[in-house]
């Protein structure tokens, strides 16, 4: 508050700050958390007096002369080697525990290649010609899966319908920020769309009741005889029938598209064919 009282002469605004500061924080499950120290996370005014505080740290870092890049309260700066990363690593902490009091988390905090790390859910790859690719981070990834099976459970008790349909409004968000990877991401996307349409079958099949029922939706999709023979083989649960090539078959990629589901691999191509169609050419008269 010291630091926004130099920039900022409007005292209503900073009892209002002050305010927020203290407040105290609703999670999902209803618990109500009292903020002792730092900013409540989830909300506006952490980036924004984030940025305010950490102004002095880009001028240092700036007149050492160091490349780096911040949003928030997450730094990264490329230097040329570990050793140099280290070193670094050291003088930085020292400089924002010591002159700026705050707390450098070591957790999250480490020296790594742009390849390996995680900034914003993003990892850097630098290619033979010098350009560099933008990948989404392992933790990313992670953090998909489980949100997906989170979306998905199986004991879903309403249509499939709403399941996708909220699983939808993640998705979009989703990609809306992630989007930006680089082409050669493709390929996990499409892991990760596989992922959730299988967890969708399962619920699916689940919903069927039973092997009779299942047996004969599918052949109302497609008929085949091998049907009754591959959903009858084995004691197999409803997930693990869930990825049987016959069942896969018939309630294919296309399928779940009647049903509205759009994956992530679908909204990357539109993006692309919208990136590289010709501009239309505007006449005087159109």
């Amino acid at each position: 508050m010291a630091r926004v009282g130099q920039k900022v002469q409007d005292r209503k605004l900073l009892v209002l700050l002050g305010r927020l500061l203290k407040s105290s924080v609703l999670l999902p499950n209803g618990v109500l958390v009292r903020t002792e120290e730092g900013v409540p996370q989830g909300g506006p005014l952490s980036p924004l007096l984030s940025n305010i505080v950490l102004d002095e740290l880009d001028q240092e870092l700036s007149r050492r002369g160091h490349r780096f890049v911040r949003y928030a309260d997450d730094v990264a700066i490329f230097v040329r080697s570990k050793r140099s990363g280290v070193r670094v690593m050291e003088s930085v902490s020292k400089f924002i525990e010591g002159r700026m009091r705050l707390l450098v988390n070591q957790s999250k905090s480490s020296v790594r290649k742009p390849s390996e790390g995680n900034f914003l859910g993003f990892r850097l790859k630098i290619l033979q010609d010098g350009s560099t690719e933008v990948l989404l981070s392992a933790r990313t990834k992670k953090r998909i899966t489980g949100k997906i099976r989170e979306l998905t459970p199986r004991n879903w008790g309403s249509s499939l319908t709403s399941c996708i349909m909220r699983l939808n409004r993640y998705l979009v968000g989703w990609f809306g920020y992630f989007g930006i990877c680089a082409p050669c991401e493709k390929r996990k996307l499409q892991r990760i769309d596989g992922r959730a349409r299988r967890r969708l079958r399962a619920i699916q099949l689940k919903h069927w009741k039973r092997k009779r029922t299942v047996c004969r939706k599918l052949n109302r999709i497609r008929y085949s005889r091998k049907v009754w023979e591959e959903v009858y083989k084995g004691r197999r649960n409803w997930w693990s029938l869930s990825v049987d090539p016959i069942v896969s078959f018939r309630l294919s990629n296309r399928w779940f598209r009647t049903k509205g589901f759009i994956s992530l691999q679908d909204r990357y191509t539109k993006r692309e064919e919208a990136m590289s169609a010709p501009a239309q050419m505007s006449l005087p008269w159109g």
